[in-house]
């Protein structure tokens, strides 16, 4: 997701149906075909009930509580956050049943000083209110949104993420039923390959833009897979292979996961010929449809897209050039995913999974070879993924390689390179290049973990625990965030979460339950706009309706599932390229602070959803619904 110049005007095209997709309701829709009047039962557009897009317009409230807006499970931390737009001292807070009743309080509002546009905001902790239900809770004459306690709160969390995995395929699209970018792709910056055409059709657009990064889309397949190897009651079957409505006996997320896998493959032809990339920012120069991309490489409008080699040199063909110094970051990332796959189809499909292993070995391999990043290509933006580590990728990939081989050797490969990175870098920070530290949490500790003796599983715990000791270090403002809020800061606060919940996973500490609990909770709606950053969960809260997506534009098409990039610095906001915000702000009056958020067509820093992002997150909701 980088700058997209947007032309000034962009043809409408009307749905003729609407279907209120409610995310505990996928299985019913199914059953009963209600979903095919909307493209392949994809959440449907505008909701028809539930919270206003614009619940501060014209409002005097000046004081707002801000909650989980999915739900809380009965044994989890509950905590609401009130965001007051000037100073106030609430002492106490009360919850009511859905009848009105009064069953929790008065019981004390914590005072936690101010952060971003909230002159004060309190905690009101209502952690042991157990009894599964819907409230409200009231605070100074203000009332929350409703409030669910369940123990089903995350039950259809992860397949809902998988709707917008599926939104971004390229290849066959189940959005028209049809294959999109047929023609990728012309190898490019290969002295003795350049022009010749290679079949890398596949795979998934990044965000709203359509480029393509192994970088990525290794790592979406990798988190998917390992949410499935350890939660597969989390996920459903209601998809076949190819995206459309339609069980066909394999959980979704398998198949969402092999279509990247299938990808990957194509990316990486030959044992030491790896491919990282496929087109470049030329890309923004219009703002089409997949399947009406204009876009012109040089060979013509709509026709092939560049693909970029691993070169271990810096690269860019058109104005940027990248800092790329090896191929490990990009290897480890394809051996990783590779690697996983080959553990988890052996069973299924046992010949598949042979050639994964056999490529994971490879990519190990020539990522042993040739140490160093690998960074996407620039075009003639001064935007790219500047990746500066890669001893986290070879961790990861050593460690998957025990499970794939049963070969315990890798272990000591992965925690040499766990030693050489024991901390993934932003933690801690208030700033980073864009995606210089990826992917934004170390799954590679917890995979070595799984295989090491005490001694080895107490020092990659610790390791976990420094990160996110950094983190809440900073995160003593009412909301209890820490990380920097960079471009594509989400991703940041899924990952904290994410290592949170592993740490806790592999130590029984709960230290840090409340920075993970509040992390998630950031995410589904208790941030100072109120706003859940995934698009349609839940169906009936407030989320994005006009989030940076010619598909969501022009088609009316709600992107459910799609995490957003999520705020950034104000610093950064005003000074990216081409954004600019299309209609009147409407969260105005809570983007007075150093962190900005719009729901604006125009502001691809705060509002475009993310295929990684997304993926990213697939681990953490798995893992909730298996409590």
């Amino acid at each position: 997701m980088v700058a997209t110049q947007q032309p000034a005007a962009i043809d409408q095209v009307q749905l003729t149906k609407t279907v209120v997709v409610l995310p505990g309701a996928l299985n019913s829709l199914m059953r009963s075909g209600a979903g095919l009047g909307l493209i392949l039962g994809f959440a449907a557009f505008h909701v028809a009930a539930g919270q206003s897009r614009s619940p501060q317009a014209g409002s005097t409230q000046r004081t707002y509580i801000r909650i989980n807006q999915l739900g809380y499970l009965p044994s989890d931390p509950k905590i609401a956050v009130t965001c007051s737009l000037e100073a106030v001292t609430l002492r106490t807070f009360t919850i009511q049943d859905s009848d009105g009743r009064l069953i929790f309080g008065p019981a004390p509002a914590k005072s936690t000083g101010s952060f971003g546009p909230c002159a004060s905001t309190h905690r009101l902790d209502f952690s042991t209110l157990r009894k599964p239900g819907r409230y409200t809770i009231l605070a100074s004459g203000v009332a929350s949104p409703p409030v669910f306690v369940s123990s089903k709160a995350y039950d259809d969390a992860a397949n809902t993420l998988l709707v917008y995995m599926r939104q971004q395929r390229s290849g066959f699209n189940p959005i028209i039923r049809d294959s999109v970018h047929r023609l990728d792709g012309i190898i490019v910056d290969d002295p003795a390959r350049a022009g010749q055409f290679i079949n890398v059709s596949g795979g998934w657009a990044d965000a709203s833009d359509y480029l393509q990064y192994v970088t990525t889309s290794a790592n979406a397949t990798f988190v998917m897979l390992m949410a499935y190897r350890d939660n597969p009651r989390a996920f459903s079957d209601r998809f076949d292979a190819r995206g459309l409505p339609g069980a066909n006996t394999i959980p979704d997320v398998l198949d969402e996961a092999r279509h990247g896998l299938e990808w990957l493959l194509r990316m990486y032809p030959a044992d030491d010929r790896m491919y990282n990339q496929l087109g470049d920012d030329r890309d923004h120069a219009v703002w089409d449809l997949p399947w009406t991309d204009s876009s012109n490489y040089g060979w013509g409008k709509g026709k092939q897209r560049p693909v970029y080699p691993c070169t271990g040199k810096p690269q860019g063909i058109v104005k940027t050039k990248n800092r790329s110094t090896g191929y490990a970051s990009t290897a480890g990332k394809f051996a990783s995913a590779f690697a996983i796959g080959a553990t988890i189809f052996r069973k299924g499909d046992p010949a598949f999974a042979d050639t994964l292993k056999r490529k994971a070995f490879a990519a190990y391999r020539l990522g042993r070879q040739h140490p160093g990043v690998c960074q996407t290509a620039p075009g003639g933006q001064p935007y790219f993924y500047e990746e500066d580590n890669w001893h986290d990728d070879m961790e990861l990939a050593a460690a998957s390689l025990v499970d794939a081989t049963g070969r315990k050797h890798f272990l000591g490969d992965a925690l040499a390179h766990a030693r050489n990175e024991k901390v993934t870098p932003w933690m801690g920070r208030d700033t980073a290049r864009h995606y210089q530290w990826y992917p934004w949490h170390n799954n590679g500790h917890y995979e070595a973990w799984r295989h090491g003796s005490a001694g080895e599983k107490a020092q990659l715990a610790s390791f976990y625990k420094t990160g996110l000791k950094a983190v809440a270090a900073r995160a003593g403002n009412g909301f209890r965030v820490g990380i920097p809020f960079i471009w594509c800061s989400n991703n940041l606060m899924a990952s904290f979460a994410t290592q949170a919940y592993l740490y806790r996973r592999m130590t029984a500490d709960n230290q840090f339950r409340e920075y993970e609990a509040a992390a998630l909770d950031w995410l589904l709606g208790a941030n100072p706009w109120g706003v859940s950053m995934i698009i349609g969960l839940p169906q009936s809260g407030n989320f994005a309706r006009d989030p940076h997506s010619v598909i969501a534009k022009d088609l009316k098409l709600q992107l459910t599932g799609g995490l957003l990039d999520g705020p950034v610095y104000r610093s950064i906001y005003k000074n990216l390229l081409y954004v600019n915000l299309h209609d009147p702000d409407e969260y105005a009056a809570f983007n007075t602070g150093f962190i900005v958020y719009h729901d604006d067509v125009g502001d691809y820093s705060t509002n475009e959803p993310i295929m990684d992002g997304t993926a990213n997150l697939s681990y953490l909701f798995a893992a909730m619904a298996g409590q």
